[in-house]
């Protein structure tokens, strides 16, 4: 009997065992080192690294755990054996005994930095060997950052005279100062650290034509950690997957990396960097009617979420990277970079064209010195959306001029998530063009400003406390959950499916409410004007989007064809006929505002038609400022203070900093990047 009972125990134990191997849950550990713009934990999903080897994993049932570490730390785990992979490294082939590589995928590309007045003495650059291209280089002094790998035969290249300093914005403020000739550098992180830190010197430093080496990144398996084999067997396999399905390109694209396709050597292809959003898509939809006309025309077009785009663009002006023939710009781009000869002028314009059909306060924005320098494709001022079926249901009357005050009383009586209904809808992603848009006119309309006329910060101010006291309140307990992930798609999306009550946003979205193929509340949707606190000035914004040519195309005139195209009177009857009249680009011509076409179709033509005229950027402020603008400050260094303002005020609504904190960063921060740049002492 106890042999009986024993042989019962042994079969039971071993199904539970044979059990628990077959259903646990499998895991990896991985640390990463910070390598931006590729990864690292400020960026988006934390970089396009992160997100494609945690996406390969999760799809393949894996609990991932990633551990930013120290580079040496990370490599001295992963080759005991404390965790199972290291991300992202290069493949080295005396640590095969150690490290299991992967398959690889798209990696940096080491460039040479140089002032853009310096130009080497390299005969055949292209042509000439690698050897020979560096023996060529022997005469010139290079900032290295300390541990940077570049190519064997570089850092193995004793007779190259090497500085080596503990990062690469140190290299570049070498490299400016002229301690250095020459920098070795990732061109990302080249472009993006005088985006982000030296935005004063944008336009000094261009690329050498040949770069330096293109890396592959690995994920290197510890071949200490247990099913090692395995797990580098299912990420390869779902690496390649993801090539085949496309989705690597992808999360390539979204995050700015680009990889060109293949393209007809017999055709010339117009690379189009644009921002993401149905506009621009229907753009690329109908331009097979273009190519109908132009067969010797193919296009390359690179989509991007808003804030991507503008980084990635202002990043190719940085090193002259030449990726574009057509850009996306807006209305604070356009004369700043018209003044540095980044884009070309839109000289003889055909009369066909009808220039003066755009609207004259478009027009003046897009103009330098009295040029034209970009074509508007659309434009929008700022309105308040509310559900005017709520409104009723609860008695409440929405005032033609709202406060901010009755903003906030109507989202806290209808702000009611349990029927998936949030009280109002605004910005909350950090960026200049994201939440720092809807902030700048909250600060203004409050009697707020950046600085005064004589360029003094003058944002630790009640004025900005107040508007993000209300900002914070209204964000945090009446809009919907992750307020910091969302921007205009996102809200968009939410307003149309009916889960938003108000919303502060661009009047272009009437295209998508008012449509009743894309929308849930065409017939619930009332408009009215933004809201104001102190004053009027500033309350709503002036916005476009313009196609524009960058100086480094080299297909210049084919590019202007298509642009003279794409922002045409005929084209926009394209789309009405082709995609219906609720579709079509807005807010640039007088002509589309007496289509009847369009009128009969869109009720709220007249109040856009209306706003949009109205506003004045020159009057963007209760006291007077030295600067243009009313969603941004009209000065080069702009972006990159935007983007860290916003990324504090994101905290703030994370609850990692508070209010007092915000205004103490960012007044130090305004000041001293306005000191660096020259407008104060």
């Amino acid at each position: 009997m106890n042999f009986l009972k024993n042989k019962v125990l042994i079969v039971l134990l071993t199904f539970i065992l044979l059990f628990n191997t077959i259903f646990a849950e499998k895991t990896i550990k991985i640390a990463a080192f910070e390598q931006e713009p590729y990864i690292g934990t400020s960026l988006p999903q934390k970089g396009y690294v992160y997100e494609l080897v945690s996406d390969i994993f999760k799809k393949l049932g894996y609990k991932v755990t990633v551990e930013f570490l120290p580079l040496a730390r990370a490599q001295i785990m992963a080759e005991n054996g404390e965790v199972d992979a290291i991300m992202p490294v290069y493949y080295n082939k005396s640590k095969e005994s150690l490290l299991a590589y992967s398959n690889p995928f798209k990696g940096n590309t080491i460039s040479i930095l140089k002032n853009k007045t310096f130009n080497p003495n390299i005969k055949n650059i292209n042509t000439i060997t690698f050897q020979s291209y560096l023996t060529s280089l022997q005469a010139y002094k290079f900032g290295v950052r300390n541990g940077f790998l570049t190519s064997t035969d570089f850092d193995n290249q004793d007779s190259l005279k090497k500085e080596y300093t503990p990062n690469d914005l140190q290299n570049i403020l070498k490299l400016e100062s002229k301690r250095v000739d020459l920098v070795i550098i990732d061109k990302y992180s080249a472009a993006d650290i005088l985006s982000k830190e030296l935005p004063h010197l944008i336009g000094k430093f261009d690329l050498l034509e040949r770069p330096l080496v293109s890396n592959n990144f690995y994920l290197a398996f510890s071949k200490k950690s247990k099913d090692y084999s395995k797990k580098l067997n299912d990420f390869n396999n779902g690496l390649k997957q993801m090539m085949i399905s496309g989705e690597y390109n992808k999360i390539l694209e979204k995050n700015g990396m680009f990889i060109n396709k293949n393209i007809s050597k017999n055709k010339i292809t117009l690379t189009i960097g644009t921002v993401d959003n149905e506009d621009m898509k229907i753009m690329e939809k109908l331009s097979k009617e273009y190519k109908k006309s132009h067969p010797n025309i193919e296009f390359q077009w690179k989509f991007l979420e808003e804030e991507t785009l503008r980084k990635r663009l202002l990043s190719d002006m940085a090193i002259k990277d030449g990726q574009f023939d057509i850009m996306t710009i807006g209305i604070f781009e356009a004369p700043l970079w018209a003044k540095q000869n980044w884009i070309i002028p839109m000289n003889d314009i055909p009369k066909n064209y009808e220039v003066e059909d755009i609207f004259k306060v478009i027009r003046d924005e897009l103009s330098y010195k009295g040029v034209l320098y970009a074509l508007p494709f659309y434009g929008e001022s700022s309105i308040l959306y509310y559900r005017k079926d709520l409104f009723d249901k609860l008695g409440l009357k929405m005032p033609k001029n709202p406060t901010y005050d009755d903003i906030r009383k109507f989202a806290s009586l209808l702000h009611n998530p349990s029927t998936n209904v949030y009280g109002i809808g605004l910005r909350g992603k950090p960026g200049w063009g994201a939440n720092m848009a809807l902030l700048n006119t909250m600060v203004n309309t409050y009697g707020g400003q950046w600085f005064d006329m004589k360029w003094q910060t003058t944002i630790n101010t009640p004025q900005w406390e107040k508007a993000l006291i209300n900002y914070k309140e209204l964000i945090t307990k009446y809009g919907p959950p992750n307020p910091t992930n969302n921007n205009y798609n996102e809200l968009l999306k939410l307003f149309a499916n009916g889960n938003l009550a108000m919303w502060i946003d661009a009047t272009v979205a009437t295209g998508v409410i008012y449509n009743p193929k894309k929308s849930k509340v065409f017939d619930k949707t009332s408009i009215t004007s933004a809201p104001t606190s102190l004053t009027k000035k500033g309350s709503q914004w002036l916005w476009t989007w313009n196609l524009a040519i960058p100086y480094s195309s080299k297909n210049q005139k084919e590019a202007t064809d298509f642009i003279l195209w794409a922002t045409s009177k005929e084209y926009i009857n394209l789309v009405g006929k082709t995609e219906g009249w609720m579709s079509i680009p807005q807010g640039t011509r007088v002509s589309t505002y007496k289509n009847p076409n369009y009128l009969k179709n869109a009720s709220f033509a007249n109040y856009v038609y209306e706003t949009i005229q109205s506003i004045k950027s020159e009057e963007n402020t209760l006291n007077k400022s030295p600067y243009k603008g009313i969603l941004y400050v009209s000065i080069p260094e702009y972006p990159s203070l935007g983007l860290k303002v916003g990324t504090y005020i994101s905290e703030m609504i994370k609850n990692k900093i508070s209010i007092t904190e915000v205004l103490l960063k960012s007044q130090s921060d305004v000041s001293e990047q306005m000191r660096k740049s020259g407008y104060t002492k």
